[in-house]
């Protein structure tokens, strides 16, 4: 079934391929695949979701960890998935959490299976994780100072994260890369030192644009910290140059950063610049949502249901085919990149109903 607005109607099945992998009608080939292990979390950034939280999916709605193997074994040998992101919410809420990576592992011993999280509750999970079959982490970190990340999270958990991030480090979860979003007139004077903070550790920072994917629907596109401000941010104290590695893909943009004062800190920092710089024409990601749902955008108002085929007896090949229909509607772009605000710009983008929590990164 596919949903759009809450309206099924029929997938389409022309010139969608029946073999192969996850292509989409431009072109386009799904190679990374991001699966989403649960809509809650335990912060309530404020760029994210509201600060009662929201409507939680029942658990009985929630993929189990072998319904996720399963899927993850269709992506790997029917599709050409070669990587693997688990997402959320916060992917640490969920108990089983070691198995669902150990499950993967076991049927996929050279897959690159990487986890975001916000780090709290890491430190003590990041060595059984890595022990389970996990590769490498993302850790949300917006800021250093606790009266900042207690204002942007609406939780005082700084240190938790801090020493989350330290676990990780310890049990060789790397390369570790830390994601950040700047907000005007909040953390965005926080730049150089994320930066150098992370270039001291040998952590690689990523920029990431303000998305609207904001639960309250907040979003407007003339208050956001764009790419380009957050290059000018960062070049006050560091130099930058374009990296030399193929982006292939990759959403975030990269560059070799040196310290103006001091050149033995450097490293590599990362820009994603989704609305501004969008990347839409060498995306190679596919998204399914914590209740089994497939999204081939993540700014997308369509999901196409693979809970129900899971669970109703349908065969590998069936899913399979399913995900291909699926991934074919992916449209050529987002349209964020269009002037306006308020989450409505001129191409006629509109924010999706999902926020980012209930959608996974």
């Amino acid at each position: 079934m596919a949903v759009s607005l809450g309206i099924p109607r029929v997938l389409p099945t022309a010139g969608v391929p029946d073999h192969g992998g996850l292509t989409d009608q431009y072109g386009r080939v799904a190679t990374d695949l991001r699966v989403s292990l649960t809509d809650k979390c335990n912060l309530r950034c404020t760029y994210c979701m509201p600060a009662d939280g929201m409507d939680w999916l029942p658990g009985r709605q929630l993929l189990t960890a072998e319904e996720i193997a399963r899927l993850v074994d269709i992506a790997v040998d029917d599709l050409g998935v070669v990587e693997l992101r688990l997402t959320g919410g916060e992917p640490l809420i969920r108990k089983d959490l070691e198995d669902v990576i150990a499950g993967v592992r076991h049927r996929h011993p050279d897959l690159p299976i990487s986890l975001t999280t916000n780090g709290v509750g890491l430190d003590r999970r990041a060595r059984s994780l890595r022990d389970a079959g996990l590769s490498r982490i993302n850790v949300s970190l917006d800021t250093l100072c606790p009266e900042t990340f207690a204002a942007l999270s609406r939780r005082n958990l700084l240190e938790r994260t801090l020493a989350g991030i330290a676990a990780a480090d310890d049990a060789g979860l790397a390369p570790i890369k830390i994601n950040a979003v700047l907000m005007r007139g909040v953390n965005e004077h926080e730049a150089s030192e994320l930066t150098g903070w992370c270039l001291a550790r040998g952590y690689e920072l990523r920029f990431i644009e303000q998305m609207p994917l904001d639960a309250d629907h907040g979003w407007r596109r003339d208050t956001m910290i764009t790419a380009a401000q957050i290059r000018a941010l960062v070049e006050q104290d560091f130099a930058l140059t374009a990296h030399p590695a193929e982006r292939d893909g990759a959403p975030a943009e990269r560059y070799h950063a040196v310290s103006r004062t001091d050149p033995a800190l450097r490293g590599t920092l990362g820009i994603i610049a989704s609305v501004t710089e969008p990347f839409c024409g060498d995306c190679k990601r596919t998204r399914v949502t914590a209740d089994g749902k497939v999204r081939s955008c993540l700014f997308s108002h369509e999901e196409i249901d693979l809970l129900h085929l899971l669970r109703g007896g349908a065969d590998d090949a069936q899913i399979a085919q399913r995900w291909r229909q699926a991934m074919w509607l992916k449209p050529l772009a987002h349209g964020t990149d269009s002037p306006g605000a308020e989450g409505l710009d001129a191409s006629g983008y509109v924010q999706p109903d999902r926020s980012m929590s209930a959608i996974g990164g």
